[in-house]
């Protein structure tokens, strides 16, 4: 299962999450894991932590990030579709989402590449793959994601997914 933020203007209109050049780097990633991306879609559960697009940002850069009454209303939700899909690996993307498992204190160095175990699921959190964001960029940030990767990669053979 993939946890993202919220659906974009892109996914709000086609009706498909990571849609965009965010999905296009994503399932790079995937791809890297053993993931076919048409596979994934197929196979795989892809959800967020809000189920509406929130609105462009207030500078008109990207999208407005869901404020934290958005992310209670649908937090039940969310905790609904996780007891029904029951998946074994969780793929929080993006800090939102990681922040559902991890400690907001900590930064994304800190998290990126690790993983913890939730009862019997395995969280690996991946970074957001938005263009805007400049942290994958960074050489020690990718191996970060490298090493991210190969737990997913890992966990999906020890699971047999």
């Amino acid at each position: 299962m993939i946890i993202g933020q919220a659906p974009g203007i892109t996914e709000r209109e086609a009706l498909r999450p990571f849609n965009a050049g965010s999905g296009t780097r994503l399932f790079q990633w995937l791809n890297r894991a053993n993931f076919e991306e048409a596979e994934f879609r197929a196979k795989q559960y892809m959800t967020s932590i809000t189920k509406c697009y929130p609105g462009k940002a207030s500078n008109g850069q990207g999208d407005r990030v869901p404020t934290r009454k958005e992310q209670m209303l649908c937090r039940p939700y969310l905790e609904a579709e996780i007891d029904l899909v029951n998946p074994l690996i969780i793929i929080p993307v993006g800090r939102l989402a990681i922040n559902l498992f991890y400690s907001a204190s900590l930064k994304l160095r800190e998290i990126i590449g690790t993983e913890k175990q939730a009862g019997k699921r395995w969280v690996v959190p991946l970074p957001h793959p938005s263009g805007a964001s400049r942290w994958h960029q960074i050489s020690e940030n990718r191996e970060r994601i490298n090493h991210a990767i190969a737990l997913i990669r890992v966990h999906r053979q020890q699971l047999g997914l």
